[in-house]
């Protein structure tokens, strides 16, 4: 309470400048026309982008697109049905998200409410959806590895801190599992894990945070949510607001791993956006700067200069296993490797479900230590020649086959058994050279 006289100063005094200044002047406008969550206003002749806008206060939403005598504004908040006629007030402010550092262990959204008990933060700070984009000077090389504890992942595609890792796969595959499985094998590494689910249930969301809960793994993880029920311009803000999250804590240096549930979703909320607002529909009807969208987003995966990092993990969800569709090409373009995972072989028992002959990480052996890279190529080598042979000999007799065949055969099924891991069952650099410690055997003789 002994603070409050000084935060009523504040106000007062800010205030003040802007009536000298001036910036107390609101423009007024109307609403036109309605399209579901988008809104046309005249009469706004100067606001910007991004600019906060107060809709007769019923509504509250964001200006989108800026025409010459019209602009739109998407609705991310109502309390009451809006008509037209009803009035438009610019507020000079760019939307901002809110964010509380208690909110570290719980489950909120861009509002800053806690959605397990429904009410705010009490220490509330105003935190921008979209900073500015990292220097390339201070940036630097990702060589530190961000171990997920999944033998595939650490040993054939390692992922690096700082580096940017597509997941994608058809649905009911894994891929949500393999993020939460690298969440909780963070426990002790000193990372803050944040989990930004777009278009989920609500109960799919809880049965994630229980999880969490039950690893231990809350303490050091935010769940930041845009539920499937949201308006669509909260689906297309909450992803930028987990990522200037992230900025926060890595410029206070904490290494950060971030998880975006998924793109696909994202992607077709800003398409319906776009739509609605009259931009010029392109390929599967996305607008043309669709790609703009994810890489300014992803760009903001690095290793930064004080020796922290944001590592992060989009999520892409295929059907038919097809991952040259628009929107995975485009991430795949934008990220440094992708781990495939195949519904053949989550149908087989193989899980993690990994594809091991599509999935690629592009800076592979420089975040692994010596042994790792040693041990990963010589594995990757003989899983890959395994899983060609495999795919020829299948339904062939193993007894009628050469020897060396039936012993590249049986080297490969060992192989792939050691990669089937249960879920919450992280293995340690040192549990996974045991693994395979029949190769160095066999090589020895």
């Amino acid at each position: 309470m002994a603070d409050r006289p000084d935060e009523l100063t504040k106000i007062v005094n800010d205030q003040m400048q802007k009536i000298e200044s001036n910036n107390n002047r609101f423009g007024v406008g109307k609403i036109t026309n309605m399209k579901e969550f988008i809104v046309e206003v005249v009469g706004l002749d100067d606001v910007f982008f991004y600019e906060k806008i107060n809709l007769a206060n019923k509504a509250l939403g964001y200006v989108t697109k800026i025409e010459t005598n019209r602009v739109f504004v998407a609705i991310l908040h109502k309390d009451e049905e809006l008509t037209i006629g009803d009035l438009a007030y610019q507020t000079n402010e760019e939307y901002m998200g809110e964010f509380s550092e208690d909110a570290l262990g719980r489950m909120i959204n861009i509002f800053g409410i806690d959605q397990l008990i429904g009410k705010k933060f009490q220490n509330q700070e105003k935190l921008r959806i979209e900073e500015e984009p990292i220097p390339i000077m201070d940036r630097t090389a990702v060589k530190r590895p961000l171990q997920t504890g999944i033998t595939g992942i650490d040993l054939i595609y390692p992922i690096g801190r700082g580096q940017r890792q597509l997941i994608i796969g058809d649905k009911k595959t894994g891929k949500s599992q393999i993020c939460l499985d690298t969440i909780v094998n963070q426990r002790g590494k000193n990372v803050i894990c944040i989990y930004c689910a777009i278009g989920k249930t609500k109960k799919e969301v809880k049965e994630i945070y229980y999880d969490l809960l039950k690893k231990n793994a809350m303490s050091y993880t935010i769940i930041i949510t845009a539920f499937n029920d949201e308006m669509p311009p909260v689906l297309v803000l909450t992803p930028y607001y987990a990522l200037s999250i992230a900025e926060k804590y890595m410029k206070k240096g904490y290494d950060v791993l971030v998880v975006l549930d998924d793109l696909k979703r994202h992607a077709d909320a800003y398409r319906e956006i776009s739509l609605i607002s009259g931009k010029s529909p392109g390929r599967d009807a996305y607008p043309s700067d669709i790609f703009y969208l994810h890489s300014r987003l992803l760009e903001k995966g690095c290793q930064y200069k004080n020796g922290a990092s944001i590592t992060i993990l989009p999520v892409v969800e295929t059907k038919g296993g097809d991952i040259t569709d628009y929107i995975s090409t485009n991430i795949i373009s934008i990220t440094d490797g992708q781990i495939v995972l195949s519904s053949k072989n989550f149908q087989k028992g193989e899980k993690p479900a990994i594809d091991y002959g599509l999935s690629v990480s592009r800076l592979g052996g420089s975040v692994q230590t010596q042994d790792m890279k040693k041990l990963g190529a010589s594995v990757r080598r003989k899983l890959l020649s395994y899983l060609e042979t495999r795919e020829i000999y299948e339904l062939a007799n193993i007894d009628e086959m050469s020897k060396e065949l039936q012993e590249k055969i049986f080297e490969g099924k060992k192989i792939l058994d050691q990669l089937i891991q249960p879920k919450y069952s992280p293995c340690s650099e040192s549990e996974i050279s045991k693994k395979f410690a029949f190769l160095e055997d066999k090589k020895n003789g």
